[in-house]
């Protein structure tokens, strides 16, 4: 990290660092969950939910690309072993066992809920004391909400086509 970038910041470069390595796992398995279950999903929908999926997965590994460049910057190294994604990550992974698209997205939105609470603690934690990371945080937050609403989007579509093939 450079000499000034240590001297703005505004809180221990170490906790930083913890912070932005559960960010690093959790967009991975975030990036792996929508990834895999695009590959997986079946259902009604199916070609809006692939495509929803495959967006998600797309800007969560652009995620974890941003936290990985921050992560450099503040002299330390984005957890190099995927095994241990698992004891760094907050949110966990939820392997789509079950394919049917309603399940899938349930799954999704659940990692997203969790994405938003992490983000917006980060946000509160770093305003006023690391701008850098709280623009990143800003943004990935803007995202995962909008996530979220994508998806309940598309359950509230799912329910609709549902209860009215039912109701024929």
């Amino acid at each position: 990290m450079g000499t000034r970038g240590r001297e703005i910041l505004g809180l221990d470069v170490n906790e930083a660092l913890k912070l932005l390595n559960r960010a690093f796992a959790d967009e991975w398995f975030a990036y792996y969950q929508y990834w895999l279950g695009a590959k997986l999903v079946r259902g009604p929908m199916k070609d809006a939910a692939v495509a929803e999926l495959l967006q998600h997965a797309t800007e969560e590994l652009t995620h974890a690309d941003l936290v990985a460049n921050r992560i450099i910057q503040l002299g330390g190294k984005p957890v190099t072993q995927p095994k241990l994604w698992y004891e760094w990550s907050g949110c966990g992974y939820d392997a789509p066992e079950d394919d049917y698209i309603r399940v899938i997205l349930e799954q999704n939105i659940k990692g997203e809920r969790c994405a938003i609470d992490f983000y917006n603690k980060l946000v509160n934690l770093t305003h006023g004391k690391d701008t850098v990371t709280y623009n990143i945080a800003s943004t990935i937050l803007e995202q995962e909400v909008q996530h979220e609403e994508d998806l309940q989007n598309l359950l509230e579509d799912l329910d609709l086509l549902v209860s009215r093939t039912l109701a024929r």
